[in-house]
């Protein structure tokens, strides 16, 4: 299973391919390589998901350039590249400091 530190060198490097499902929702929501690149420098697990439905994943989160908070679901599979499930901007009705859900 991959570390935090070989998926952020990976997205860093833009070495990451999106799930069919991922790369509609980077489309809708406007989120660009560019801004999942810079939201890695220092990224961070948020929630950890050992025994998702078809590999083990984890919820990401990162901030751009720009200071917009992004949450990413990725496989800790071993590959080549970092496969993101899924990618949107966190709601703050949803979140508390963008990293635990509220109540």
């Amino acid at each position: 299973m991959k570390t935090l530190e070989e998926v952020k060198s990976q997205l860093q490097a833009g070495q990451f391919e999106f799930t069919r499902h991922a790369f509609k929702r980077a489309v809708e929501r406007n989120i660009s390589e560019a801004e999942i690149r810079e939201a890695s420098t220092k990224i961070e697990v948020i929630e950890d998901y050992p025994d998702d439905k078809y590999s083990p994943s984890c919820l990401l989160l990162g901030f751009t350039l720009a200071n917009r908070a992004l949450h990413l679901q990725v496989s800790r599979i071993e590959s080549d590249n970092v496969k993101i499930i899924t990618l949107y901007e966190p709601d703050s009705m949803q979140w508390m400091d963008y990293r635990r859900r509220k109540p």
